[in-house]
């Protein structure tokens, strides 16, 4: 008997998303690339997810279905990557779509030039049926692993990843928020090499709904996550080799994203906000400012200059037109 080598194992984590369910799992079943397998992790959903699993699974040979008691789509992608035995390993969410070459053309890619990691541009497909491209912000193949550390766009669903970066006991953080940018900033220092497909085959769908104004303490994950970061690298000794790239994601993650989404508080939460980044900052690199990463474009100097003061013209402008 004929032993099948997988080349992609892709992890779907599922959980209450039967109303994109089908849609995603019919853009993986008639994907151009053959001998993958889809392993679909239905983490404790409570709607009809695991009946459409079902349906799929009856028909096609190539999905694993595996149903689990709710810990989180990290725990979901943890669960399928110990069940993963494909060469390359990919993840997409069970409400997002790909591409129906997605996996032919970043397998390929991989091969040709022996890459660690296949990174991708993407779509944001929005429910009004627009869409809008999103460069992965790597414009072609490479080995200077820093340069793309601090430009990055930093999400999963875009790559594929040889299934030997994980054997660096590199996993999903549990429990949180933004486990993504966790995720790839601790395995990133394994990576060597990186192809480049410049298509957008990831679909990544845009639920619409408002965004919250009321506090929301898991926002304070992006903290956590950066702080266990400087603990990982320090305890697997690459610390001082990426200091100064971890320097410049650190401070650009708590002074632009955490205060970019923190101003959708009120403004006592957000001014608390503000002073916890800033203690954060002094507190793990009081001397940034000399990082040369930092001077590179106008982003950059808005970074150097960030204080309180700043921090109030920006609340001031997200809210400029908001009624009294």
């Amino acid at each position: 008997m004929k032993v099948i080598k997988l080349k992609v194992s892709v992890i779907v984590p599922v959980y209450n998303v039967e109303k994109y369910l089908e849609k995603c799992l019919t853009s993986l079943v008639n994907q151009t690339l053959k001998d993958i397998e889809i392993i679909v992790v239905n983490d404790g959903s409570s709607d009809n997810s695991q009946k459409i699993i079902d349906k799929y699974a009856k028909k096609y040979k190539n999905i694993k279905s595996y149903i689990k008691n709710n810990g989180g789509v990290s725990d979901a992608r943890n669960y399928g990557i110990k069940k993963a035995k494909g060469k390359y390993i990919a993840f997409v969410d069970g409400d997002d779509y790909a591409d129906e070459t997605m996996y032919e053309k970043m397998y390929k890619k991989a091969e040709s030039g022996n890459f660690d990691i296949v990174v991708c541009d993407l779509n944001y497909v929005y429910e009004d049926g627009s869409i809008k491209r999103v460069s992965s912000k790597i414009e072609h193949d490479t080995t200077n692993i820093k340069n793309v550390y601090i430009n990055m766009y930093p999400c999963v669903w875009n790559k594929i990843y040889k299934k030997t970066l994980f054997e660096n006991d590199i996993e999903f953080k549990k429990g949180v928020w933004f486990e993504d940018v966790d995720f790839l900033y601790k395995i990133f220092p394994y990576i060597k090499t990186i192809g480049v497909v410049k298509e957008p085959l990831n679909q990544y769908v845009q639920r619409t709904g408002s965004i919250t104004k009321t506090f929301d303490k898991r926002l304070y994950d992006y903290i956590d996550n950066f702080n266990d970061l400087i603990k990982f690298y320090e305890e697997r000794n690459i610390y001082n080799t990426y200091k100064k790239e971890l320097e410049y994601c650190y401070v650009r993650y708590l002074y632009a994203t955490f205060i970019r989404q923190a101003t959708h508080f009120d403004e006592d939460e957000f001014n608390k906000a503000v002073k916890v980044a800033i203690e954060n900052v002094k507190e793990h690199f009081p001397k940034y400012r000399k990082n040369k990463y930092f001077y590179r474009g106008i982003k950059g100097i808005y970074l150097v200059l960030f204080n309180k003061t700043i921090s109030k013209l920006v609340y001031k402008m997200e809210h400029k037109g908001d009624k009294k």
